[in-house]
């Protein structure tokens, strides 16, 4: 079996997606006021920080931001495997406006457990999703409030999404496996 890649974002469209989620985010909200963002472990924490950066610069005021951790809340895990033994999230979320941001949105599997660990904080005014690549394919009835790039794909395609912070380049890569003859 052999990988095709084909980049479909370079550091200058990541880039440009952040700015334009950042802008929408301040309008959808009218500023940051209220407003909790939540980056989704891994590669959802480095672009919340990002997208956080680039808030405070165009509104010249700082969001609330922390990482998400939805192991324990996955419904592909034993539930008797262990339990979280903190929060999964560190920072207030009643009565706050949380954006949940990730890298990739699939099946939607990863946003549910991120919304139940959410809820387990306390109980939000909203939440809203952004996502750096929506790929489709739901199995659950959820819709990004804010996207990056549509990235229609096919079952047998995969999105991988490399920063800078972890793998040394900032790019969104469409992998498509084929059988070799």
């Amino acid at each position: 079996m052999s990988i095709d890649t084909h980049v479909i974002m370079d550091e200058t469209a990541i880039r440009r997606a952040l700015t334009r989620i950042a802008h929408e985010i301040l309008e959808r909200n009218k500023g940051i006021e209220g407003c909790v963002l939540a980056g989704i472990k891994t590669r959802g924490v480095f672009l919340a920080k990002r997208l956080a950066e680039r808030l405070e610069e165009i509104e010249g005021a700082s969001i609330p931001w922390g990482e998400l951790d939805v192991t324990f809340y996955r419904d592909d895990r034993n539930k008797t495997a262990g339990a979280a033994n903190e929060q999964s999230f560190k920072l207030p979320v009643h009565g706050k406006k949380v954006i949940l941001f990730d890298d990739v949105l699939y099946t939607g599997r990863t946003i549910r457990a991120a919304m139940d660990a959410i809820m387990d904080c306390g109980r939000p005014e909203s939440i809203q999703l952004a996502v750096l690549a929506d790929r489709g394919h739901r199995e659950l009835p959820i819709r990004p409030d804010y996207i990056g790039k549509n990235v229609p794909t096919s079952k047998s395609e995969e999105i991988e999404v490399l920063l800078q912070e972890i793998d040394g380049s900032d790019v969104v890569r469409i992998m498509h496996h084929r059988e070799e003859n």
